[in-house]
């Protein structure tokens, strides 16, 4: 599988100025972005490694947004249904296949469709001897967001490393139970498109790091509710959540990145500012959702929560 494409890199020179009066110095990112945008269902993404989460059998439209002469190489079935438009066939075995969208001149996206076990197969909340528990069986105030998942995806020792994205791998969204292999987790797209958006938000403001640290992403229902968290309805159970926090250092906490010396609430505000802050772009409207700051407990350090349920929350 091929994975390298093109890397648009470019240097910005960010001179942000925090309360705490020190001036962040210019970082070099790299966007690992493609030269054309591909629409997946609800989804848009140029990047060069993207993840879709589809059922056995279930058929989806690939196409992209931009002229000129496009193909696909994969294993899968598909067939031509317009001008760089492609209607593919997920097969009834689970698993991840890599579909690969060729361009002229302008590099090459794999996508990494995952092929879901369907929710039916959960009996009496176990999938495979794996404990998820029980979801509500009527959603919140009616909303679709609340809707059963559709599926889970089984996560094996071959494939928790697989990137889903550039900077995100399968095995940051898996629920933190003790259990053995396999895993299941919820995942949506549009958060991890959202985790990349605040990446580079991150990276633009003068705080290199190669990804964000996922404290909790998916929450079986059993483990969302073993860990105290009283929130039966809480998006970490639907698979659009996530807890992050910067640590470019791999110390497992929060960066000082308020440069005061140590790591607390104050860094978090930081993280939480910038993610504030794109939500006054008209472009940011997909990704609203919670956000919300978490100061140190004896049990982890501040952090952010983020999710992408489609109206703004705050608490």
């Amino acid at each position: 599988m091929r994975q390298n494409g093109i890397k648009a890199a470019a240097l910005l020179v960010v001179l942000l100025v925090s309360q705490a009066g020190f001036v962040n110095v210019p970082v070099e990112i790299s966007t690992d972005k493609v030269g054309f945008t591909v629409k997946l269902k609800e989804e848009t993404s140029s990047y060069r490694v993207m993840s879709l989460f589809v059922l056995p059998g279930e058929k989806f439209p690939v196409e992209i947004l931009h002229k000129g002469a496009y193909d696909l190489q994969t294993s899968l079935t598909y067939s031509k249904s317009g001008r760089n438009r492609w209607e593919v066939q997920a097969p009834s075995k689970k698993g991840v296949y890599a579909l690969e969208i060729l361009g002229p001149e302008n590099g090459s996206m794999t996508l990494q469709v995952f092929v879901m076990i369907p929710f039916a197969r959960l009996k009496q909340g176990y999938l495979n001897g794996y404990r998820i528990g029980s979801y509500p069986s009527t959603p919140l105030n009616n909303l679709p967001i609340y809707n059963l998942p559709k599926g889970f995806v089984e996560v094996t020792p071959e494939n928790e490393d697989l990137f889903l994205t550039p900077h995100f791998r399968l095995r940051q969204f898996v629920a933190k139970q003790e259990s053995a292999y396999p895993k299941y987790i919820v995942l949506r797209e549009r958060l991890l498109l959202n985790l990349e958006l605040v990446l580079e938000e991150v990276n633009k403001a003068g705080f290199p790091a190669e990804s964000l640290f996922v404290m909790s992403g998916y929450r079986t229902p059993y483990y969302n509710q073993a860990i105290g968290n009283e929130t039966t309805y809480s998006r970490h159970t639907w698979g659009d959540a996530a807890d992050i926090f910067v640590d470019a250092n791999n110390d497992n906490i929060m960066d000082d990145l308020d440069r005061d010396g140590k790591s607390d609430p104050a860094d978090a505000a930081v993280l939480f500012d910038l993610i504030d802050r794109l939500y006054e772009e008209p472009w940011y409207s997909p990704f609203v959702g919670g956000l919300a700051q978490y100061n140190s407990t004896e049990h982890h350090g501040p952090f952010v929560h983020v999710d992408v349920r489609g109206v703004p929350a705050r608490w």
